[in-house]
């Protein structure tokens, strides 16, 4: 078939690009080798701009997910300094959960993707086709995009190609040009764990900044039905550099470490110890080309410092939707025109991205993580201040000049 528009992948960012283009009246082709509902490697956290891509899609959106029993409302993060000390920064200064809307969920993507899905069947703008498995790809001489099966059978031509196939996305590693680069990409292992002790009763996400697994961190977050997902992230160049066996790490801190050792001691393990690559947004790259758009995990998007991609993938893909509304309006799909989604995703995300990446730097740096957590637990002005950081960029752009640390060493 030929289309105009046609979009590999429905995860978080391209069923939102085709969210988008439907809300629009635009039609578009969408594929995904796999039949939904399918698991997919992830920390399985949801902050708070998912919840506003979500408003952004359908305003009834949020709140129908909030009701769903696939997620649990969370109200915070408990950081664990290398020193050990707890520093607890909630979402927002002051919360109720009986009153409040949660700013952040936690949801396993097996559910959240399949949320979209569900929303994704409901508009017949969308052509939506599992199990479709597109082997190879080539450009024709008038710039459309020729996607073809294994077996050589054409699935589709178009003229505007969204890239949203994840991490592992061939087409963004030969044709975008994003080669895995060790200083920019995270390697990760998660698994899911029933009877973990000592969760947080509002569903605090937990990041362990252990000083033996520096410039790597362990987190477990809480999810429905008792369960948690627990997994550990490191740098693929400290990884390499360092020799570390992540599998045989996560393992050992579970078993030993003194803040976890007891919490998992009757923990049960549910199903395998899986591993996922995550290309990060700590450098910009090119987003578009002739005739494409690259988005989400395919461009590189995911934050340097939390690991998060889900938001940025929904980012990514309300303004690929926008583009590629406009470039059918210009019948220009040139790699020029293009270039101004480039320009619009990184106008929303780099700042924060840049920001991720000066506070990833700081892993390496523990005694300064400590040095904090110690102020911030005896601060209630600077463990607000923190707790702001995530929700005001200006604030965390404080972490990143000397005279907020020499404050804090003056008691200031």
């Amino acid at each position: 078939m030929t289309t105009d528009i046609c979009i590999l992948g429905a995860g978080p960012g391209g069923a939102t690009a085709a969210l988008h283009l439907a809300n629009a009246g635009h039609r578009c082709l969408l594929l995904d080798r796999a039949t939904f509902p399918r698991d997919k490697v992830c920390g399985d956290a949801l902050s708070g701009k998912v919840i506003s891509e979500l408003r952004r899609i359908g305003e009834e959106l949020p709140a129908r997910f909030a009701a769903e029993p696939i997620q649990l409302p969370s109200w915070g993060i408990d950081f664990y300094a290398p020193n050990g000390r707890r520093l607890a920064v909630p979402f927002k200064p002051r919360y109720n959960p009986a009153l409040d809307r949660a700013a952040g969920h936690i949801s396993k993507r097996l559910h959240f993707d399949n949320f979209l899905i569900e929303e994704v069947r409901r508009h017949p703008e969308i052509d939506f086709r599992e199990n479709t498995d597109v082997a190879r790809h080539e450009q024709l001489p008038n710039g459309t995009w020729r996607l073809l099966a294994a077996d050589g059978q054409e699935i589709a031509t178009c003229r505007l190609l969204l890239v949203a196939n994840g991490a592992q996305s061939h087409f963004a590693r030969v044709v975008g040009g994003h080669e895995l680069e060790p200083e920019h990409h995270c390697a990760g292992l998660r698994a899911y764990y029933r009877g973990v002790q000592g969760l947080h009763p509002d569903n605090f996400i937990e990041l362990h900044f252990i000083k033996e697994f520096l410039p790597g961190y362990l987190w477990v977050f809480p999810l429905p039905n008792g369960e948690a997902n627990v997994g550990v992230g490191m740098l693929t160049e400290a990884v390499s550099k360092k020799k570390v066996k992540l599998r045989e790490r996560l393992e050992e801190i579970l078993k030993t470490h003194p803040a976890l050792k007891d919490r998992f001691a009757t923990a049960e393990r549910l199903g395998p110890v899986r591993g996922f690559g995550l290309p990060l947004g700590s450098k910009r790259r090119p987003l578009s080309g002739p005739g494409y758009l690259l988005l989400g995990d395919a461009g590189s998007l995911i934050d340097p410092f939390s690991g998060e991609g889900i938001s940025h993938a929904m980012v990514s893909g309300r303004h690929a939707a926008d583009w590629a509304a406009r470039a059918l309006a210009a019948q220009d799909f040139s790699p020029v025109f293009l270039k101004g989604y480039d320009a619009a995703v990184y106008n929303r995300l780099w700042q924060e991205l840049r920001l991720s990446r000066a506070m990833q730097r700081l892993l390496g740096y523990p005694w300064l993580f400590n040095f904090i957590a110690n102020r911030a637990a005896n601060n209630p002005t600077l463990a607000e201040t923190i707790s702001n950081m995530f929700l005001d960029l200006d604030l965390r752009e404080r972490l990143r000049q000397p005279s907020f640390y020499v404050k804090l060493l003056l008691g200031r």
